[in-house]
């Protein structure tokens, strides 16, 4: 894979393959950049794809594919790694093949063709990059307590628990709040609202789900 973007400023690509290691400057503010810049990108392309997935499912499939152990896949596919500048104890150590060092490098790369090129220029070099991981995503038709009980059965740990935290509004225009709790792999809570008890349920659920995915793709 290549990144199919030229550069006017070759200082700006220089900097975003420069760790901190190094000393200053280094990458780490275009690393927060590109990492706005991803979400955003990505989010857009999820939204197009499924144009009936809830919000939470769409924060879940965002997670599947912007986070450090995805980005780092993609740094390898583009040799980001081998263009590193490292300091002396991160080059001992083999930093050239974390993932963490080299999912920061890919955002860093993300926000310095921003920079460079300009907000379209950049939008449509991280469409190509993510076109086939958007396509490939499942299209699941399972609900979101569903994947979470499903989730969690097969790691053998707990069910999750959900308990109505309050009820308020008219009888016909009535809103429920809901709380979904984790205990295992991670201690997590979500609260969601909803019209009903159920959907005040599944949202909570995605929430968690999401924020489960997410913390074990970084552990």
């Amino acid at each position: 894979m290549v990144l199919d973007y030229r550069f006017r400023d070759p200082a700006l690509a220089e900097l975003a393959l420069t760790h901190r290691s190094v000393g200053r400057p280094n990458n780490e503010r275009l690393e927060f950049l590109g990492d706005a810049f991803l979400g955003m990108v990505v989010a857009e392309m999820l939204f197009e794809a499924h144009p009936h997935a809830s919000e939470g499912e769409l924060s879940r499939l965002r997670s599947q594919l912007v986070n450090g152990q995805a980005l780092a896949v993609l740094a390898r596919e583009l040799e980001l790694g081998d263009r590193l500048k490292l300091g002396p104890g991160e080059l001992k150590s083999g930093g050239f093949r974390r993932e963490s060092i080299l999912a920061d490098a890919f955002e860093a790369m993300i926000a310095a063709v921003y920079l460079d090129g300009g907000f379209e220029a950049c939008r449509q070099v991280v469409r190509r990059l993510f076109a086939e991981r958007v396509a490939a995503l499942p299209r699941s038709s399972k609900d979101a307590k569903t994947r979470l009980q499903e989730h969690l059965q097969a790691g053998g740990w707990s069910l999750p628990r959900y308990e109505l935290v309050a009820s308020h509004g008219d009888d016909h225009a009535k809103q429920f709040d809901v709380r979904c709790t984790i205990a295992e792999p991670v201690a997590l809570d979500a609260q969601a609202s909803g019209s009903s008890r159920r959907a005040a349920e599944q949202d909570a659920a995605e929430s968690v789900l999401a924020r489960l995915l997410e913390h074990r793709a970084r552990a």
